[in-house]
Parts: C-alpha cells; sequence; structure tokens
C-alpha cells in the first residue's frame, strides 16, 4: 500500500557509456519521473547528455574493477550477481531497460517490475555464433561453458519480471522465443519534432549507422560503387577506414556529422538507404520525420517502422544484388512518394506516445497510482 504517496521508483540501465536509442529511452522515463534513481553497471558522465547526468546514478561493484569504462563487456560474467546484490528495499516500481543485464535484480515482495526490453541480450542468443567467432582463442574456448550457465541466469531472472514490454513486434517474437513470455509492444521515443522536410532536395543517397560489420555498410558501398549514384555515407567503427578506403569517386565517407548537418543530410537525401536488421531503428524514422523515403532491409524493427510502398521499400535479401534491385525500382516508384505521408508515418514514435504506453502497460499490469510528467 502506497497510502496516498507517490511510488518511489528505480530505473535500471545495463550501462551508460554513450548516448544511443537505450539512454533515449532512459531519458524520456527521467522525464516521467524526475525523482527515479537510476543503478547501472558503469556509468561515464561524460559520454552521457545533461539530463542524465542530473539523476542520482548508482553503480553496481563492476564500476570499481579496473578499466570497467572502456572493458566492461570482458565482466560479463560477474554481472548477474553484481545485478543481485544491489539493494532496492522500499522502491514500489522497478523499471528495468534491458539489452545488455538489467532485469536481473531482485526487487521487494510489493514492488511491480517492468521490462523495457530493447532486445534480449543479442550475444547469448541469437548472434551467439558470430560473437564467438570473432573473439580470441582464449575466450573461444571458455564461452561455451560461461554462455551456457548465462542463458541459464538470463531465463530465470525473466520469469522474476512482473510484466515485459518490447520495443518492437519482431523483439516481442523473439522474448517468445528465448524467454517464453508475452511482450505488450511500445516503440521507443524519437525526436521527431526536431526533423523537418526542405524544397531543395538532392540527387544523393545517405546511409548512416555504426560501421560494425552487422550493419553491412559493405552492402550498401557496393551497390552504390556499381551503380555509380553519388551517396553519402556516415558513421565510425571497426569498418570505417575499409569503406573509406574502398569507396568509389560517387561516394563521399564521413565519421560523424554535427546534429544540424544530420538534419540536413536527412532533408536533402533522395533517400535513405537501411541495410542492418535492427531490432527497432531510430534512423528510418528520422529519416521519414525529415519527408524522405527509407529503402530498408525488410527484416525487424523496421517493418513496424516503415510502411513498404508508402513511406519506403523493402528489399528481402541482406545482399548488394538486391540492395541494386531495390534503388532501381525505387526511382520507378519515387514519384509516388508524398513527404507528408512520410511526416505523418513517422509521428507515431513520438516521445508523448512512448510515454502514453508506459504508463498504459503500468496501469493495466500493475494498476499503480503513477503522476508522470
Amino acid at each position: 500500500m502506497l497510502h496516498g504517496r507517490a511510488p518511489r521508483v528505480a530505473l535500471v540501465h545495463y550501462w551508460l557509456v554513450a548516448m544511443r536509442g537505450g539512454e533515449r529511452v532512459i531519458e524520456r522515463l527521467l522525464d516521467m519521473f524526475p525523482e527515479a534513481d537510476l543503478f547501472t553497471h558503469v556509468y561515464d558522465p561524460d559520454a552521457v547528455s545533461e539530463k542524465i547526468r542530473r539523476a542520482h546514478v548508482r553503480e553496481t561493484f563492476i564500476g570499481r574493477l579496473p578499466g570497467a569504462r572502456r572493458h566492461y563487456q570482458k565482466y560479463l560474467p560477474l554481472m548477474p550477481l553484481a545485478l543481485e546484490e544491489l539493494d532496492l528495499r522500499g522502491y514500489d516500481l522497478v523499471i528495468s531497460s534491458e539489452s545488455g543485464p538489467a532485469k536481473g535484480v531482485i526487487t521487494g515482495p510489493d514492488a511491480f517490475h517492468l521490462c523495457y526490453c530493447h532486445s534480449p541480450m543479442r550475444y547469448l542468443w541469437d548472434h551467439y555464433q558470430d560473437y564467438k567467432s570473432s573473439a580470441g582463442r582464449l575466450s573461444r574456448m571458455m564461452m561455451p561453458t560461461m554462455f551456457h550457465g548465462l542463458r541459464q541466469w538470463d531465463v530465470s531472472s525473466a520469469s522474476r519480471v512482473d510484466a515485459i514490454v518490447a520495443n518492437s513486434n519482431f523483439i516481442a517474437r523473439r522474448i517468445r522465443k528465448v524467454w517464453g513470455r508475452e511482450a505488450q509492444v511500445v516503440h521507443p521515443p524519437v525526436a521527431v519534432d526536431e526533423f523537418a522536410p526542405v524544397d531543395a532536395v538532392s540527387d544523393r543517397y545517405l546511409w548512416v549507422s555504426q560501421m560494425t560489420p552487422y550493419k553491412r555498410a559493405d552492402v550498401a558501398l557496393e551497390a552504390f560503387n556499381r551503380l555509380g549514384v553519388p551517396a553519402l555515407m556516415v558513421g565510425d567503427g571497426e569498418m570505417y577506414r575499409h569503406i573509406r578506403a574502398h569507396a568509389g569517386p560517387n561516394v563521399e565517407v564521413r565519421r560523424r556529422l554535427t546534429f544540424a548537418e544530420l538534419k540536413q543530410a536527412y532533408a536533402t537525401c533522395r533517400a535513405l538507404v537501411f541495410t542492418p536488421e535492427e531490432d527497432f531503428g531510430i534512423v528510418p524514422v528520422e529519416a521519414n520525420a525529415s519527408g524522405r523515403p527509407v529503402i530498408a532491409y525488410g527484416r525487424g524493427g523496421v517493418t513496424d517502422s516503415i510502411i513498404d510502398g508508402e513511406t519506403g521499400l523493402f528489399f528481402r535479401e541482406q545482399t548488394v544484388a538486391a540492395l541494386m534491385d531495390a534503388i532501381e525500382r525505387f526511382e520507378g516508384w519515387l514519384p509516388q512518394f508524398r513527404p507528408e505521408a512520410a511526416v505523418r508515418n513517422a509521428a507515431r514514435f513520438a516521445p508523448d506516445n512512448f510515454a502514453r504506453g508506459i504508463l498504459g502497460a503500468l496501469d493495466h499490469h500493475a494498476r499503480l497510482p503513477l503522476v508522470a510528467a
């Protein structure tokens, strides 16, 4: 019983060492629950936003281990213990933000635990073989036994959660498969009002993402090179040097853009090309919010955010040939595209809709007297 007082809220996030989609979710949860305490394994104040720095952030013991800020993932086997050692007595509501281990906290008997799941841990499940093949020899020898135990903990800790919310229908299906739990879908918040169409559009295609292998920048680059179409590719990561070295004269490669430059790139591109299979994918929504269409690999969260044949086109294989075919089809389809339809579609993912979805899930499952911004 809360006896008329507002619930005491704890937010649990896997690590706070950069500003990506998961951290944007935390920002919006802090808007909703400004008095919440924030727990995480590793916290780097210089790498996060002012909004997160203003919160009361507490690290698990992982943050005190040598080199944790840079090599936190090496401490993955200790993270279940670190989460279970957190003292969450006195909290009425716990919201865990799960992609790395976060949901495995132990809550009080009267507390309600909602897990907002960006994805079950990829390195334990569907991306396991990719991580194993790229690991060093010693790690490859240890991973089968170590990860077997972590999978068992991952499933058992999922059973302790009172309710689960997924960021896309794709992730809801993954949750059902690996955890055996049903999940309501609430899409993550996207700052769609910060983007807008412009009158002058260029002939240049745009690719924006982190240049890591699974994002498939290599597929986009090879398609651009073979077709000879003008393109801008933006992103940093271990593939950056390879992409830049192999870019044809028609392709400009940049590590990063300022936010003003990014908005301009979105609004003036012929289309955004989106090659990865993502859990949700904020970049296609930002492109639609800028009034531009998306040519996307039609798997994963993008099937929630882009309307095939209306706000973009899908290609069905993650290959150069399939993307080249999609770009050629796109040229014939482009006169049918309406920027206003893309902007209207993107508005579905505004932060207020995320807040309503979370509060609706809490009201349905927890029936706590919540007061949130």
